[in-house]
């Protein structure tokens, strides 16, 4: 009976091992897929971070926890690629909150026409003006441009005319 016990605490701390090394090997695969930019700074963005994510072929942005959305009436998420085109995209704020307030657009879709991301910017679209922005270490290519090729169904970047939203430097 002894014997019996002291070989189950071996099998269960072999699993434990096993379980440790396999958990282990799954965590720096995750964290590939996620870039994390500089912190903000501009007229009125200046806390947090973006990060960069990949949910199977859709490409991510998400603020950092300590982001603080800046007080003016239109405030965008907007990016900027590798060769200075930039997309508006979302607002931060989008009516639909509890009790007809507003709720925030925490994390968007970065749309499968973006080649790729250098910066991300918080932009103004009510004054038009840039309220800050933070840069990726080195541009990222989104999942469908990655190796060259195009997603399926997107737009092929070079003659990328979407609605006036892109916008050469």
């Amino acid at each position: 009976m002894r014997k019996d016990r002291i070989s189950t605490m071996g099998s269960v701390a072999a699993c434990a091992a096993v379980c440790a090394f396999t958990l282990m090997g799954a965590v720096p695969a995750f964290a590939a897929d996620a870039h994390t930019t500089s912190k903000f700074e501009g007229a009125k963005a200046n806390s947090g971070t973006a990060t960069h994510g990949r949910q199977g072929n859709q490409d991510t942005l998400t603020w950092s926890e300590d982001f603080k959305i800046p007080d003016t009436p239109a405030p965008h998420w907007q990016v900027v690629d590798s060769k200075g085109n930039v997309y508006l995209l979302n607002r931060l704020k989008i009516k639909g909150g509890l009790l007809g307030g507003e709720k925030e657009n925490r994390t968007i879709t970065i749309p499968p026409y973006v080649h790729d991301v250098a910066k991300v910017q918080i932009w103004c679209a009510w004054a038009e003006a840039l309220l800050g922005e933070a840069s990726f270490p080195k541009p990222i290519a989104m999942a469908g441009f990655e190796n060259g090729m195009r997603a399926e169904g997107g737009m092929k970047h070079d003659s990328m005319k979407h609605d006036g939203m892109a916008m050469g430097r």
